[in-house]
């Protein structure tokens, strides 16, 4: 029998304890009233999921523009639960570790799974250095970047690791192809309710790595005439996802990822993508920094890099592997990148900050 959101499933245990329906909603309440804030979170969405509604309103992040609300429906987010559980072969009793903000989309799902699916789920507050047990043993959990990148040498108590909410590095990449746990890369979003695609980075017979990210199970996908990703999941959403994402598509099913059509750069004439640029530099520049461009009389836009440091001075060297148009006309610095509330950066708001 398809489960439905007014459904806790038998097994369904939260940070050790079994709870039925109405026990659910007790706790959420406690955690609302007394709990540590990223408790509160967790509790407000239990409330939100077990409330009469038939869908939850979940906040976009806001990396590539304002933040809104959307209404997402739960029948969306079982189903997504269960293709996540079908593809990872999540079992009823598995224990998953939750260390993401509940307030947005991926974190959300991670309590969604556990409920539904029957799992075991343990919570730690969502920081850059998730503080777990390493005597517990996981078979699931969900990192961002930054925390698989700080988290890299204890994995060996997790079984599967999903990662997402940013651009993985080679470096970290490197850290994790010899480690125990199975590494997936995600694709996805608000508007897909998680991750719609993966992309393996480790533990390959012959040490390679995967190029493209590969859609879960009825899922097809194609392009608009911008070349943006088009997302077809019938059982997520009633119409087409439209993507502001340009990709290379390989299959109705593969893509890779280029980078954003709202950072594209067009210098003299020339379409340059800041994320391609930033990724041949991410092993050359220690600190945070990113590629974009401000308008220029002759070129239309230059290419310019912005790094988060009080440093001022950088060898040229570092832009040799870039082609001609993608190297950087000015280094700009600034104390600290603007972020979003999901602690994204915000390009757009950190170049205004400059003042330029």
């Amino acid at each position: 029998m398809m489960p439905t959101y007014k459904n806790v499933h038998i097994k369904f245990k939260l940070e050790g304890l079994n709870y039925k329906y109405n026990d659910l909603m007790e706790i959420a309440y406690s955690y609302v009233k007394e709990g540590l804030p990223y408790q509160q979170e967790l509790g407000l969405f239990l409330l939100d999921w077990l409330d009469k509604e038939d869908f939850v309103e979940v906040q976009t992040s806001g990396s590539t523009g304002k933040p809104k609300k959307l209404k997402i429906k739960k029948e969306a987010m079982i189903n997504s639960a269960i293709s996540t559980g079908d593809f990872f072969k999540l079992e009823p009793g598995d224990k998953v570790l939750h260390c993401l903000p509940s307030n947005f989309i991926a974190g959300k799902m991670m309590i969604v799974r556990a409920i539904i699916l029957g799992l075991e789920l343990d919570m730690v507050e969502p920081k850059g250095f998730p503080e777990i047990d390493y005597e517990k043993d996981y078979d699931f959990c969900a990192f961002t970047p930054m925390q698989l990148k700080n988290f890299a040498k204890y994995l060996k108590s997790i079984k599967t690791v999903i990662v997402g909410g940013g651009r993985v590095s080679d470096a970290i990449i490197e850290s994790i192809k010899d480690k125990k746990p199975h590494v997936y890369e995600t694709y996805g979003m608000t508007e897909s309710v998680s991750h719609i695609a993966v992309k393996k980075l480790n533990n390959f017979t012959d040490n390679k790595t995967e190029k493209y990210f590969n859609s879960m199970p009825g899922i097809t996908l194609s392009v608009d005439n911008r070349n943006c990703l088009v997302i077809n999941a019938p059982k997520i959403s009633e119409t087409k996802i439209v993507t502001n994402d340009l990709v290379k598509i390989y299959s109705d099913t593969s893509f890779e990822w280029l980078g954003r059509i709202d950072n594209v750069i067009n210098s003299g004439g020339i379409k340059l993508f800041p994320e391609q640029i930033e990724k041949k530099l991410q092993n050359k520049i220690n600190e945070p920094f990113f590629i974009t461009s401000i308008p220029d009389d002759t070129l239309g836009e230059k290419v310019i890099m912005i790094v988060e440091s009080d440093k001022n001075n950088y060898d040229e060297s570092i832009f040799d592997s870039l082609d001609k148009f993608e190297k950087p006309k000015k280094i700009f610095t600034i104390a600290k990148f603007i972020e979003t509330s999901s602690r994204k950066v915000h390009r757009e708001k950190t170049l205004e900050a400059l003042k330029l």
